[in-house]
């Protein structure tokens, strides 16, 4: 079974906070001494960017960005790092490690904001943050609201994510989570039980082994307001590297543009050399959900551009988890991100 579900549910809060305390220090050192990038011998300003698993379609548009040239021909060298089980995005950043990093939902800025690390989200090529609920099929299930009463299986990072924003609106009780563990068997035996799962992910996974298509709902299309698959930057790095990261920001639009609406070969096929697990069927079914769904030009996007974000987004994602006593109601969520990096802006 495809493991991603794993990193799309908010990570655990004592790493991550471990992270942004590393991550806070680092950065507070380089805003007295500045963090200007480094240039190779071409003269293009080298950025690393850490990404939140292994490469995969919802990396997509990165890579294409990578294959077309999109970032060379803005002056940019480009290393996409790989995620994976035991990367930590906040410390790679704390470190030096890397420049620039991928936050896989909006609890993740957010935690940071709540730590004090200077790090924030600059961009959200996701719109819809790709968590779904998955059911058997069943005539009586025609949307979220039906699951109530049933057991629902939940990594434990979830019952701190996304499970909160389900409690507030559906009246979900914490008696109906069971623990998952990524393993498909516990969802197959009990036809009444529902599991945690990622739109391009575990569906598709159902279906090739238990040989059904179950009801996915995705919680985004209920409401669910968090982004996903954003950029961040520490902000000391930002501010000295405005240019640079204008431009990274403007070329991975460009590429997610391309990968879901043109002709994604060139990035699954630097997708694939990374990451040699992955098959052409998982990244063709991917893709095509994720043009489908409205993920990437969805939403904000499709108003304002790729990579957009509002603050009236952000101000909904931390009034519902607030309000259900993740962060206090004191916290200055607007640190959370910036849209000053972002094409039209600054």
């Amino acid at each position: 079974m495809n493991r991603r579900g794993n990193r799309n549910a908010s990570p655990d809060r004592r790493a991550l906070l471990a992270g942004a305390g590393a991550l806070a220090a680092t950065t507070a050192l380089a805003a007295c001494g500045g963090s200007e990038a480094p240039v190779d011998d071409d003269g293009r300003v080298r950025l690393r960017f850490a990404t939140d698993w292994r490469a995969q379609a919802e990396h997509g548009g990165f890579y294409q960005a990578l294959a077309s040239g999109a970032y060379e021909k803005r002056g940019l060298n480009v290393q996409i790092i790989q995620g994976g089980p035991n990367v930590n995005v906040p410390q790679l950043l704390a470190s030096g490690a890397v420049e620039l990093g991928m936050g896989s939902n909006s609890f993740i800025p957010m935690n940071l904001v709540a730590e004090g690390a200077p790090v924030k989200a600059v961009a959200a090529f996701f719109q819809k943050d790709p968590q779904v609920l998955i059911a058997h099929p069943d005539p009586a299930l025609d949307s979220i609201a039906d699951l109530v009463g049933r057991p629902i299986l939940l990594a434990d990072a979830s019952v701190n994510a996304f499970w909160v924003w389900l409690k507030a609106k559906y009246g979900f009780s914490d008696d109906q989570v069971r623990k998952y563990t990524f393993n498909l068997a516990p969802f197959l035996a009990d036809e009444r039980a529902v599991q945690q799962g990622y739109l391009t992910s575990e569906p598709y996974t159902i279906e090739k082994e238990a040989g059904f298509t179950p009801k996915v709902f995705l919680l985004a299309d209920e409401g669910y307001p968090s982004y996903a698959t954003m950029v961040l930057a520490p902000t000391a790095f930002a501010r000295d590297n405005a240019a640079a990261l204008r431009s990274f920001i403007a070329a991975s639009a460009e590429g997610w543009r391309d990968y879901i609406q043109g002709d994604g070969k060139a990035a699954d096929a630097l997708i694939r050399r990374a990451n040699p697990d992955m098959t052409q069927h998982v990244l063709d079914q991917a893709r095509a959900k994720l043009k489908a769904n409205g993920v990437v030009d969805g939403g904000d996007a499709a108003l304002y551009g790729l990579g957009a974000m509002t603050a009236e987004r952000w101000q909904a994602f931390f009034e519902v988890t607030s309000e259900a006593g993740v962060y206090p109601p004191n916290l200055d969520w607007r640190q959370a991100f910036t849209t000053q990096y972002l094409p039209g802006r600054g």
